[in-house]
């Protein structure tokens, strides 16, 4: 009959089209152990100057050290803590983004420790001078975070207990809220909601097509947890929150374009009996210090002296 494929031509076709299915299941598995491994390691790790600790200490009047402890899986662990000249018996953890160092928490520090808070800066593991080859995003970074202040507390003598965590190290900070209770209040910048979330949210930013990305993510996270034994989406800041006491200051750039302001506005919603939502007209991501240094600065030392 005309029109018909014969067996001839059949066969040809088949194969074409299993080779097609097979070759984008190949290429999508590998896209998603590229994101897996992508998602647990930093392409460059900068390492912290302690110029910059010094530089502060002076700017200050106050006086620094090293930081060290193991962590609970003995990766070690380093930072900066920095006595101020006048202490006002508080004391605040500051964590840093991802890719970033304790350097990068510094233009918080200052205000802080000109307030009379003693403030360590510590490097997140994976980052700058702290150990561990992978990065968690609060799986185990939420332990670490229990660590310091058992440290922190213990060396100060300080009997409030704040935090100040910047995009990755805020998501940080909100999910540490599970494990350490003695946080007064904390102010978090920029947090993603759920690492689930803003997987799906990096492939779009990477102009991943809306099938692909339904694949790959959830390919990536399994293939975490096979290689790494990480099961990153047990690193949700909304389930914390969603479970906290603890007052919290959400900041969030309407102008961040890395981690969308939705996130924050979910977090809000989970819990706004215990949370407050200041979005920062024009910032970009964790970029609200830079666009209004003195309402930033003003919130989060009255944020702080509430509680």
């Amino acid at each position: 009959m005309d029109g018909a494929l014969t067996s001839n031509q059949v066969l040809p076709t088949r194969r074409l089209f299993t080779a097609g299915v097979t070759g984008a299941a190949v290429v999508t598995l590998c896209a998603a152990i590229f994101a897996g491994e992508n998602a647990v390691h930093i392409r460059e790790r900068p390492r912290p100057d302690p110029r910059d600790a010094r530089g502060l200490a002076a700017a200050t009047g106050s006086e620094w050290q090293t930081a060290r402890l193991a962590a609970a899986d003995g990766t070690p662990l380093d930072g900066w803590v920095f006595r101020p000249a006048h202490p006002n018996g508080g004391a605040a953890i500051l964590l840093h983004g991802v890719a970033d160092t304790r350097a990068g928490v510094l233009s918080q520090a200052d205000f802080l420790l000109r307030a009379g808070y003693f403030v360590l800066t510590p490097d997140a593991r994976g980052h700058g001078a702290s150990g561990g080859s992978i990065i968690t995003y609060g799986v185990r970074e939420a332990g670490d975070v229990h660590s310091w202040a058992d440290w922190l507390l213990a060396r100060t003598g300080a009997t409030r207990l704040y935090g100040l965590g910047e995009s990755m190290g805020a998501a940080i900070l909100l999910q540490s809220l599970a494990i350490e209770r003695r946080f007064r209040a904390v102010a978090a910048e920029c947090p993603f909601a759920d690492f689930e979330s803003i997987a799906f949210d990096r492939m779009k930013q990477a102009g991943a097509p809306h099938p692909l990305s339904d694949a790959i993510v959830p390919l990536g996270l399994l293939y975490g947890r096979l290689r790494y034994g990480i099961d990153l989406r047990q690193a949700s800041p909304e389930a914390a929150v969603r479970a906290t006491s603890v007052p919290v200051l959400l900041i969030h750039g309407t102008a961040d374009d890395n981690i969308p302001l939705r996130h924050s506005r979910r977090l809000h919603a989970a819990n706004p009996r215990s949370t407050v939502l200041w979005e920062v007209p024009g910032a970009g991501h964790a970029n609200a210090i830079g666009v209004a240094r003195d309402e930033y600065t003003a919130r989060v030392l009255d944020w702080f002296a509430r509680h």
